[in-house]
């Protein structure tokens, strides 16, 4: 079981690393002028968000469910803490859905919106990451 965590850990690092690049990916391409760079920062976005955002996502979800189903239904029951993190993680996921959308409005190039919200939007996940290394560490009783 320990085995599971380890990975489930790197592979949620893994995630969040993307999380946190891509959206500042689209910081500097909404920011872009030169087809050289436009092109650039498309081809970028995609390998990230394909080739390591959502592999590692699905690797993140895949083990913290086999975790969940190692420790049992019990287990779960008992966690109150546990199902905030399972929320917390569905937005998370929404999230990274939202990412993939404003990626294939940067390939059109139908994107409207400024730097600065893409900066805002940057924001979000560290949120919700503290939330959950809280709610994992700590574990709450609620």
């Amino acid at each position: 079981m320990l085995w599971v965590k380890a990975f489930h850990i790197i592979a949620m690092v893994t995630w969040f690393a993307g999380i946190f690049y891509l959206p500042r990916l689209f910081v500097y391409h909404a920011m872009s002028e030169d087809e050289i760079s436009i092109e650039r920062f498309k081809v970028m976005e995609r390998k990230l968000y394909r080739g390591i955002m959502t592999p590692s996502a699905v690797l993140t979800v895949a083990l913290g469910l086999w975790l969940i189903h190692l420790l049992g239904v019990e287990w779960l029951r008992a966690s109150g803490w546990l199902h905030i993190k399972l929320v917390l993680v569905a937005l998370l996921i929404g999230y990274h859905w939202y990412l993939g959308r404003v990626l294939r409005l940067f390939a059109r190039d139908a994107n409207r919106k400024s730097h600065v919200y893409y900066r805002w939007l940057n924001e979000l996940p560290v949120l919700i990451l503290v939330a959950v290394v809280i709610l994992a560490v700590v574990k709450p009783a609620l």
